[in-house]
């Protein structure tokens, strides 16, 4: 008797011994792969192309873009799933704070201001900013914008640029803060505002596609350089910046700034 027990419970151990080995095995496979290790949650604001946006040609709604490829490419060299989660750019920085994501990519430039609140990856790409306006607007220095009526996207470094100009050209201008870059356009087109301030390659693809408007790129402003941002402390942002950077040597932005770069965004409604 006491040997039959003994036997079964040899067999119930090998068993058990078994399946802990596979189950070991599988969990290093999907780590590799990039497919169930952990899911990671990118914050973005996707009115913002070639950066990010939705596309609606498919009819699948999908956010797609400059940012969204570098950010698929990170995780899954370090083997995350990634899941994207679209909100107003105001409010990216205390979806950070407040943990409902994990990361922000979103055409954001690291300031000083940010860097409070905030972690940043180094800068993967520099743009500058522009004065959209309509076509024979002729704005091609910020002075030709005293008195007027200038749109910004809510939040940004480009909110910032407009009242530094009021502060130190006395410019007189009427900022008007909007959440998103399409309801920019469309005070643009409507004639309801006179000119907004919007980072050159966004600016580039709504002039192409529509062509009733104009830009002109801002002298002496300097480049805004966009990064990474991760809650204080995030685990994430070495892994992350260690991968941008191989990704900056080996070529790959550059490969994906070509890519996106020269592609139209469809015409404001």
């Amino acid at each position: 008797m006491f040997k039959r027990f003994k036997f079964l419970l040899t067999v119930l151990f090998s068993t058990l011994l078994t399946i802990s080995v596979m189950t070991a095995c599988n969990a290093n496979q999907n780590a590799g792969s990039g497919s169930g290790s952990r899911t990671v949650t990118m914050a973005t604001s996707a009115d913002y192309p070639p950066y990010e946006y939705v596309d609606s040609s498919s009819g699948s709604q999908e956010i797609i873009g400059f940012d969204v490829d570098i950010a698929k490419e990170i995780t899954s060299r370090l083997g995350y799933d990634l899941q994207i989660q679209n909100i107003d750019f105001n409010g990216l920085v205390s979806a950070l704070q407040t943990k409902r994501a994990d990361f922000v990519m979103a055409g954001m430039t690291p300031t000083p201001e940010r860097k409070q609140s905030v972690d940043f990856s180094r800068i993967y790409y520099e743009a500058k900013n522009t004065i959209v306006a309509r076509q024979g607007s002729n704005f091609r220095t910020t002075d030709a914008l005293k008195g007027k009526t200038v749109a910004v996207q809510l939040g940004t470094i480009q909110e910032g640029v407009a009242k530094d100009l009021n502060e130190e050209k006395n410019l007189g201008l009427n900022i008007k803060p909007l959440n998103r870059i399409n309801e920019i356009i469309q005070e643009l087109k409507a004639g309801r505002i006179e000119a907004a301030i919007v980072e050159d390659t966004v600016a580039k693809g709504y002039v192409e596609s529509n062509p009733d408007l104009e830009f002109n790129t801002i002298p002496n402003a300097g480049e805004a350089g966009s990064a990474i941002a991760f809650p204080k402390g995030s685990e994430l942002t070495a892994e992350f910046d260690r991968v941008l950077g191989e990704m900056i040597e080996n070529g790959k932005v550059e490969e994906l700034v070509s890519k996106w770069f020269s592609t139209s965004v469809p015409a404001a409604k």
